[in-house]
């Protein structure tokens, strides 16, 4: 086994000693850091430097997708030890600069959008709970299951924005409606969801006719930044898991928007991936996941709902549930690796997985978050003095 190299490749990977691993390279074993390997590295190639250099993400996310580079067990439990360290990562941003700053135009933002959302639905379905839920769950107990934490996320919404019979709720970046049908038929409330993705709409429209919600429930295809011109407002606004393809120049335009069409006295939910500075975002993610894909940072929304005269009312961080939630998610989407490969290529399959193991392990080491915030359209003194959803 061997410490000391010449190679580039292994001298590079030397400043992540933080957890000791193994590099398996053409019969050769290199250790990094002190003590056993907490994981394995098994090299089938050389990674370019200047590659690494550019960005070290891409890299190695390429080089794990082609099948050059291989872990010898869990990739969460890999990913887990080293995605902590992501400060000691290489990102060249003026090579990147298409890629990290890329169009925020409505045409740009579309076509990213829709190039993660529109996949297919028999896709997700199979790596989903049945209530299609693509956003971080909430577990109340330790048994609780992928259904049940969906649900579970989706009550604590609706509780905290306070619904009463016959009220208006906006849904901004409504997925496959979910939320929703819940709302209308556990509260009683008119609900509209807009989206840019054709397959979600589909799919949402079905579930109106299915649970017959057809005049109580609608989807528009429509981009946020219509919402100011639309003829329509409403007494709640939510929004799931869509603030993070928005790009940081247009969080105060997407806030403006949603000030437009929420009602004096009203409540808006933020509920989205956060971090605790502003970052350009990932590389890797960038290129394959989420096109356009901005991470805000929670100091950055609350001072832009600030300057829009948004009362802040609760701060909440969902961080480990979204860990536990990625989880779930590459279990089922494992249980049916074989199905995917076959429909959608192996290199498509390890990216997937990649993505969803890389997820949990920068969600469990706080390299991300997850918020959801709630605020008021000014003053609201109607209601509860104390946390009514608890």
């Amino acid at each position: 086994m061997k410490t000391m190299t010449d190679n580039f490749l292994i001298s590079f990977l030397q400043r992540f000693d933080e957890h000791p691993f193994d590099v398996k390279l053409r019969g050769e074993t290199f250790h990094i850091g002190e003590g056993n390997p907490a994981f394995i590295v098994n090299l089938k190639d050389e990674i370019q430097g200047k590659d690494l250099l550019t960005s070290t993400s891409l890299a190695l996310g390429e080089a794990y997708m082609n099948g050059t580079l291989d872990i010898e067990g869990d990739l969460f439990h890999a990913l887990n030890h080293f995605l902590g360290q992501m400060g000691k990562f290489s990102m060249d941003q003026g090579k990147l600069k298409k890629l990290i700053f890329s169009s925020q135009s409505k045409k740009n933002q579309e076509k990213e959008v829709t190039s993660h959302y529109d996949i297919g639905n028999d896709f997700y379905r199979l790596w989903l709970d049945d209530t299609m839920s693509y956003s971080c769950g909430y577990f109340k107990t330790e048994r609780d299951t992928l259904h049940d934490a969906q649900c579970n996320k989706v009550d604590r919404i609706l509780k905290k924005l306070y619904l009463k019979k016959d009220m208006t709720l906006l849904d901004i970046g409504c997925g496959w409606g979910f939320l929703l049908i819940k709302a209308a038929k556990e509260y009683g409330v008119q609900g509209v969801g807009i989206t840019l993705s054709k397959e979600q709409k589909k799919k949402f429209e079905e579930r109106i006719e299915e649970e017959g919600l057809t005049g109580r429930v609608s989807v528009e295809l429509m981009d946020y930044r219509d919402l100011k011109s639309w003829d329509r407002t409403f007494d709640r606004v939510v929004s799931v898991g869509m603030l993070e393809h928005v790009g940081r120049d247009n969080y105060e335009l997407f806030v403006k928007n949603a000030e437009a069409v929420l009602n004096p006295g009203g409540l808006l939910l933020l509920h989205y991936i956060s971090a605790l500075k502003e970052y350009p975002g990932d590389p890797w993610m960038k290129k394959y996941i989420f096109p356009g894909g901005t991470i805000p940072s929670l100091r950055e929304m609350i001072n832009i709902l600030s300057e829009h005269q948004f009362y802040t009312l609760d701060v909440e961080s969902l961080r480990r549930h979204y860990c536990r939630t990625l989880l779930l998610w590459k279990r089922n989407f494992n249980d049916h690796r074989l199905e995917i490969e076959e429909k959608m290529g192996t290199e498509f399959a390890r990216m997937w997985d990649l993505y969803l193991n890389a997820c949990a392990a920068t969600f469990n080491n706080g390299v991300i978050d997850l918020h959801q915030i709630l605020v008021s359209k000014g003053i609201n003194n109607q209601l509860p003095m104390t946390r009514w959803y608890e």
